[in-house]
């Protein structure tokens, strides 16, 4: 777990990545906010997020990286989540699959207050809607469109959004999650993927995130 801050913002404000080049990517673009790579999965962006805020003093934590898209939300453009769910905790049954709260074991969605998710849209120019958070990154139609059934306003598709998320609603702190898409959600494609673009999209997007004020 590592941190880097820039001072220049009034409100502290926490960007949490999965990886160094989404970090590098964000600093780059002179985000003037906190940035810490928490690693990949919902597990390890919970224990680094919960780690930071132990701490106190901060006013919004966000999940940012680069991640697959739902359509309309095409490659190089902006997610923002109205809400960030754990698409895939629950049980496989003969009848499909079962989520978590209907097997009686506690929640999977985390709502964005919807102040800040409309703010957030309008400093980054995203598209708004569920970002979903998935321990294994579809790689087939199939699946795409299972997700797509279940989740019809979903926009994104990333690791760790609810890892964050959880850890915030913890410690009582405002989250949010913010995506630039790389690729489409579906069939495993990595000579369509638009990694450098994304980076580029998601350093100008957190940019904007950190102008954010209540």
């Amino acid at each position: 777990m590592e941190l880097r801050r820039e001072s220049c913002a009034e409100l502290s404000v926490v960007i949490v990545c999965s990886v160094e080049a989404e970090r590098e990517a964000v600093l780059a673009a002179g985000a003037a906010c906190e940035v810490l790579v928490g690693g990949v999965g919902p597990a390890a962006s919970a224990a680094a997020t919960s780690a930071r805020l132990v701490g106190g003093g901060v006013d919004l934590v966000v999940c940012a990286g680069i991640g697959g898209g739902f359509a309309p939300v095409g490659v190089g453009e902006l997610a923002v989540a109205s809400s960030i769910v754990l698409a895939d905790l629950g049980a496989e049954t003969e009848d499909g699959f079962v989520p978590l709260p209907s097997l009686g074991f506690g929640r999977i969605a985390y709502e964005v207050a919807p102040s800040l998710a409309v703010a957030l849209c309008d400093l980054t120019g995203g598209h708004m809607g569920t970002i979903l958070t998935v321990s294994t990154v579809t790689g087939t139609a199939a699946t795409a469109d299972a997700l797509g059934s279940r989740f019809p306003d979903a926009v994104a598709e990333g690791m760790e959004g609810a890892g964050v998320a959880a850890a915030a609603v913890l410690h009582g702190v405002p989250f949010a999650e913010v995506r630039a898409i790389s690729n489409r959600v579906g069939p495993r494609n990595r000579e369509a993927w638009r990694i450098p673009q994304a980076l580029e999209a998601l350093g100008a997007a957190v940019a904007g995130v950190a102008r954010w004020t209540p």
